[in-house]
């Protein structure tokens, strides 16, 4: 059975940073795509980025230039890391893992204006 733990969320201003944690249990981490999704209050959740066991990344349009995605197999755990956030960034955030499609709980993130 995979566990997906997500942390880090929490308010912050405007402009301002956040990293998400997201740690996995199991052995099929390192050898599997990754990805960040989020779900606006009343919105589909929609994806954000994805990265491979490779390490090649994908953004949305909308988070192109301001997050980051990253891996670290020996921790089991992938991140994003948030800058310049904007209110409309502000959703729950979570972890998925593409092989057998396990999701983590979520984690708020909410920018004030």
């Amino acid at each position: 059975q995979v566990q997906l733990v997500e942390s880090g969320g929490g308010l912050v201003q405007a402009g301002g940073s956040l990293r998400l944690s997201c740690a996995a249990s199991g052995r099929v981490f390192s050898i599997n795509a990754m990805g960040w999704y989020r779900q606006a209050p009343g919105k589909q959740r929609e994806l954000v980025a994805t990265i491979t066991s490779g390490g090649d990344t994908n953004y949305a349009d909308s988070v192109k230039g301001r997050f980051t995605i990253s891996r670290d197999n020996a921790k089991n755990t992938v991140y994003l890391q948030m800058n310049s956030l904007k209110p409309e960034d502000t959703a729950v955030y979570y972890c998925y893992l593409f092989r057998g499609g396990y999701w983590g709980q979520g984690t708020q993130v909410t920018v004030s204006s």
